[in-house]
């Protein structure tokens, strides 16, 4: 985890504690049954991707508090077709990424504020070289290596997740790690 990302833990606190949706995670019941039973509670959420083949759907599980963001994709078997993980933030920043102990090739799809997305770039199996954009994002999509090409997914291709019926974010809004769906430009 980069110095960035720990320094933005406690604005991801807050950020959860007001804008987490109900039903978009597990409820008390479930949540205290599987940690009874020892188990990993994942959250997902559907994630769009709207790209020149039209609209993509991938089902995402998210990764939000620091100890998900740090552990990642860490030791995981490879990525099926259509799944893959998402590292929403509170607030944008230039989020670096390395793929320390992960066995699998991915494909990185950074997410500027406003939805597009800023870059598709490869992570290679276990390499500690850091992967960035090189500009502020609110998010970055982790899916199996070929899969954005499979797709069609490109720099400036349209994403948003979770329930886009509530409404839109403004510019400037807080990320909801449950449901990220920037205002469209006008035609």
């Amino acid at each position: 985890m980069t110095p960035a990302m720990r320094a933005s833990l406690p604005l991801l606190a807050v950020a959860l504690a007001l804008t987490a949706c109900k039903g978009a995670t597990p409820s008390s019941n479930e949540a205290a049954g599987n940690a009874a039973a020892g188990a990993i509670v994942a959250t997902t959420v559907p994630l769009r991707v709207t790209t020149a083949k039209g609209v993509q759907t991938l089902s995402m599980e998210l990764a939000i508090t620091g100890e998900e963001q740090e552990r990642g994709l860490m030791l995981r078997p490879p990525l099926p077709q259509g799944r893959g993980m998402l590292f929403p933030f509170p607030l944008p920043h230039i989020a670096s990424f390395w793929m320390k102990n992960t066995p699998s090739p991915l494909d990185l799809i950074f997410v500027r504020p406003d939805g597009t997305v800023a870059a598709v770039l490869p992570g290679k199996p276990n390499d500690l070289t850091p992967i960035s954009a090189g500009e502020p994002v609110s998010a970055v999509v982790e899916i199996a290596a070929g899969e954005a090409g499979r797709l069609g997914i490109a720099p400036n291709d349209r994403i948003e997740w979770g329930d886009c019926a509530q409404g839109r974010m403004q510019p400037g809004d807080p990320v909801n790690p449950f449901a990220f769906c920037p205002a469209r430009p006008a035609p």
